[in-house]
């Protein structure tokens, strides 16, 4: 009997916990593509070795690694300008909620719509039916290029400016959860997050106070899991 053949799905796998579990969930109704953009990023070697444990894991032959050396030489973000200091998290501010939202200075500018943008073109040639993006709106740092309207707005616009017989869905099936139900949500699809990598500063051991890693490390903590990646500092976040 052959088998029935998947449709194919791209998937914009920055190595982190997020992306992770969104890739955990099209696995059950696609056939994998990862994409990964380097963009000068402190970690990107690190980020870079997650997405090729993730591919391995999830068995994914189409892999393609872009280098967006621009939005580095653009700047203007802790995380590519090695001038700017990456803060420390502050989880009492509830930035990633409209009403005075405060976006952090490890925001890369319109770093999203390049992403997609790549992984659009990518998968126009592949014939995908849909690009997912681990974005994140409700429990996250604040990043006006991860809330639903903007993902809603970029799917218009991929109709558009592409050609007639393609359609293909922008998916953020993890942009309503809390960092808690990500990881719970992970631990039932068996997702690696043992593999993921989520720090901004840091390639060998997690600094566990930057906005990324507290955020996760209070999902950890949420959720009643110990998190397995090692930590310079593993404050309670509480």
């Amino acid at each position: 009997m052959n088998k029935i053949r998947k449709d194919i799905a791209v998937i914009a796998i920055s190595g982190g916990m997020d992306s992770c579990v969104t890739a955990a969930i099209a696995n059950e109704n696609y056939q994998l593509a990862f994409a990964h953009i380097n963009y000068g990023q402190r970690t990107e070697k690190r980020e870079l070795k997650a997405f090729n444990d993730l591919a391995d894991f999830f068995r994914v032959k189409e892999r393609l690694v872009i280098d967006y050396t621009h939005l580095s030489k653009i700047g203007c973000s802790s995380l590519t300008d090695m001038n700017i200091s990456v803060t420390k998290a502050d989880l009492s501010n509830k930035r990633s909620l409209p009403a005075g939202r405060q976006v952090p200075t490890s925001y890369v500018p319109f770093r999203n719509a390049n992403i997609l943008s790549a992984c659009v073109s990518w998968a126009e040639v592949l014939n995908a039916k849909a690009v997912f993006i681990g974005a994140v709106f409700e429990d996250s740092s604040g990043y006006p290029d991860c809330r639903p309207e903007f993902f809603s707005a970029f799917e218009k616009i991929v109709e558009l400016g592409t050609k007639p017989e393609t359609k293909i869905k922008i998916e953020t099936p993890v942009i309503h959860l809390s960092k808690a139900e990500i990881i719970k949500k992970g631990i039932e699809l068996n997702a690696p997050l043992h593999l993921t990598w989520s720090c901004y500063q840091n390639e060998d051991v997690a600094c566990g106070v930057c906005d990324s890693c507290a955020l996760r490390l209070r999902g950890f903590q949420k959720a009643g899991v110990e998190d397995s990646i090692p930590y310079k500092k593993k404050p309670s976040y509480l």
